[in-house]
């Protein structure tokens, strides 16, 4: 389900905030360990 939503954050069909609470700080790992931000755009 992490992988989901994280690719779904990064298709920018979902935001963080819409991802289920239980799933969110294994969602922001992920993305910041892709060298993303929590809205799935690259962080400088």
């Amino acid at each position: 389900m992490v992988a989901l939503y994280v690719a779904l954050i990064i298709a920018g069909r979902r935001t963080f905030n819409q991802v289920p609470a239980k799933f969110k700080a294994a969602v922001k790992a992920d993305l910041e360990a892709l060298g993303l931000d929590e809205n799935g755009n690259p962080v400088d």
